[in-house]
């Protein structure tokens, strides 16, 4: 129980440092940590990463779209445990993560009525996103870059101890 305390805490760390700390928009690790938490440590983790995103909102501000985000986060979160077995693998899939993020959070603001109920709206509102996707996408893979290698760091420690006992 203590041990999920301090994944919780962790999580909720490195979740609010990187939406409090100023940065081009959508620049977080969200999307990364969306991912990777329930790819490394389990799906049960996945309620942890939704407090932790509903408590930084709480500071932040909620939205109108606040039910396509999370619901988003969910959903990256579920998939994760079909890309396990490899670093490439789990990259691609977090990249796929902010390819869903991208679509998922997009419809819901059509969807709210910002750019009209039409076909031409729903279009308008993928095009006008298409910088904040690539700050989305980038920010992806360089916090996934940095999972990946704290996570063969500890890694090596663990089998390093292994060895020398």
């Amino acid at each position: 129980m203590e041990n999920n305390l301090k994944i919780f805490v962790g999580i909720f760390i490195a979740l609010a440092a990187s939406r409090f700390i100023p940065h081009p928009p959508n620049f977080t690790s969200l999307i990364a940590l969306s991912f990777y938490v329930p790819a490394l440590l389990g799906i049960k983790f996945i309620p942890a990463l939704i407090i932790s995103f509903a408590i930084t909102d709480m500071f932040i501000g909620f939205h109108n779209s606040t039910f396509f985000t999370w619901g988003s986060v969910l959903l990256i979160g579920l998939l994760s445990k079909y890309f396990g077995g490899g670093v490439k693998k789990r990259v691609v899939g977090a990249l796929l993560g902010a390819t869903i993020f991208y679509i998922i959070t997009n419809f819901g603001v059509w969807s709210l009525g910002m750019y009209g109920y039409t076909l031409q709206g729903l279009i308008k509102s993928y095009i006008l996103a298409i910088p904040f996707f690539a700050f989305s996408f980038l920010s992806t893979f360089i916090f996934s870059c940095v999972i990946e290698i704290l996570y063969s760091i500890r890694s090596l420690k663990i089998l390093v101890k292994d060895i020398k006992k």
